[in-house]
């Protein structure tokens, strides 16, 4: 999901809030053999072939005038179970064959077919979206034609089911391009989460219940309540409150930048990180309501974290310079609180239905990611990448991994604010669109995506920097 940028705190936390909570492997098997066609026949899309529900999620195929043989399939991201705060809007069930109009036109224009569809369930409904994205190929290939190519893609937790089935499948899977995507999988995301939460309770909101919500509501209020809190502490600079946001910040390697603010300053950079904790703490109370009923309990813990080594030199100086000795302080008070222990049964079942990805990358796979992602932090492309290098050293991963990285402008407005690198899947439609020519010429023609070819795709308009790499995974301990 996508925000829209508003110049106001209270406006922000809105739209962040809005947005928030907006397998095995195959061994590798022969790619098939490149197919340069440019004009494959299929059937003619009409509203009865192309429009209809499979297995009780809606979808939607879009076929374009000439086809150059490529199936697109695309997985939507994070969509609510139940209406949620602060506007509880309707849950969104419809069919999404692409990321947004402009970028499905551009793909249609450019020869691709596009499918795509909702899930059998909203909230983390990781195996629901793998369900759903084979049953659209399978539909694809009785109904319409059989592609030259299949590409998957998607954004957010669409990222995630992105590379879960692209190793689950290589039989029919030739290239994945997870977008934004928390493809460090479900328990070490809701570690995270935690890891936040535990430091509003300990820091900020003792009161906050951590996990074991009772009912959606009462998941709901605590959302509502400790953002109150975290919203009065930033204005706090004097007591202390300011410090110890931008403390938790840098606990979970929060970004001092969002789509709203720029962090230029330390002003600007307490609001960044404001919004950050919105959509955080969104996934630590009314999206864990829905994980844990989903997984029969709490998948996530925090016992043996040291948090005081989370903390770098220049992040204490900055908290410190803002309230003298905080840190020392936040440290001792962060290791006496008390620690959450996982439900073994749940975690292991969040780990086998929730979205584990291995790195047994057997497929050409482009990932790309905001290098400010205040919602799914850029350092799950560290997080993969480990994974990948360590199936790649025993021969497991035998296709390539190419991860792009968007920087925002250094400032910008808050209003219209960035136009690309920061916030949660903020990419301009032509980075979409070059990331899915990249991954087409390197499965169609074996063109590997060298950085000058990516920087001609991207535009100079795009953010994309050659070089950028993300810090690495915040918790050493999963």
């Amino acid at each position: 999901a996508m925000s829209r940028r508003t110049p106001h705190l209270a406006a922000a936390l809105v739209g962040a809030a809005a947005l928030v909570l907006s397998g095995c492997s195959g061994s590798g098997s022969t790619p098939p053999q490149r197919d340069l066609s440019t004009d494959v026949p299929f059937a003619a899309c009409t509203p009865q072939l192309c429009e209809g529900s499979i297995d009780g999620a809606a979808f939607s195929i879009k076929t374009p005038k000439t086809w150059n043989g490529t199936l697109l399939i695309y997985s939507h991201g994070y969509r609510q179970a139940q209406p949620s705060p602060p506007e509880f809007r309707p849950v969104e069930t419809s069919a999404q064959a692409a990321s947004d109009e402009k970028t499905a036109a551009t793909l249609l224009s450019q020869g691709y077919a596009l499918a795509g569809s909702a899930y059998a369930s909203n909230g983390w409904a990781v195996s629901d979206g793998v369900a759903a994205a084979e049953g659209l190929h399978d539909y694809f290939v009785k109904n319409i034609a059989q592609p030259k190519r299949v590409l998957v893609w998607g954004d957010s937790l669409g990222g995630l089911i992105t590379q879960v089935v692209a190793e689950k499948h290589p039989e029919w899977v030739d290239g994945a391009a997870p977008l934004c995507g928390a493809v460090a999988g479900v328990v070490p995301n809701m570690n995270l989460a935690l890891d936040l939460s535990y430091a509003v309770k300990t820091l900020i909101y003792p009161e906050l219940t951590l996990t074991g919500y009772t009912t959606y509501e009462e998941a709901v209020k605590n959302w509502t309540e400790a953002m109150k809190r975290v919203v009065a502490a930033a204005q706090d600079t004097k007591g202390g409150g300011t410090a110890k946001v931008l403390y938790i910040a840098d606990l979970v390697d929060a970004p001092s930048q969002t789509e709203t603010f720029d962090g230029a300053s330390v002003e600007s950079k307490v609001k960044a990180t404001v919004e950050g904790s919105a959509t955080g703490l969104g996934y630590a109370t009314f999206a864990r309501y829905d994980l844990e009923d989903r997984f029969g309990g709490n998948p996530s813990g925090n016992e043996g974290v040291d948090y005081a080594t989370r903390i770098s030199d220049s992040e204490a100086a900055l908290i410190d310079a803002v309230t003298p000795g905080a840190v020392a302080r936040f440290d001792a008070q962060m290791a006496a609180g008390e620690r959450v222990k996982a439900d073994p049964a749940a975690t292991a079942k969040a780990l086998a239905e929730g979205g584990d990805p291995k790195g047994t990358i057997t497929r050409p796979t482009i990932t790309l990611h905001t290098a400010a992602d205040p919602l799914v932090i850029v350092q799950n492309e560290t997080f993969l990448l480990d994974r990948y290098t360590a199936e790649q050293a025993k021969g497991a991963a035998t296709a390539g991994l190419v991860q792009l990285y968007t920087v925002a402008p250094t400032t910008y407005p808050e209003s219209p604010g960035a136009p690309y690198g920061a916030g949660h899947c903020n990419f301009t439609s032509q980075s979409r669109v070059a990331v899915i020519g990249l991954l087409n010429d390197w499965v169609q023609k074996g063109l590997y995506p060298g950085s000058s070819t990516i920087a001609a795709a991207m535009g100079t308009e795009s953010g994309y920097t050659p070089g950028w790499t993300p810090g690495p995974w915040p918790r050493t301990e999963q």
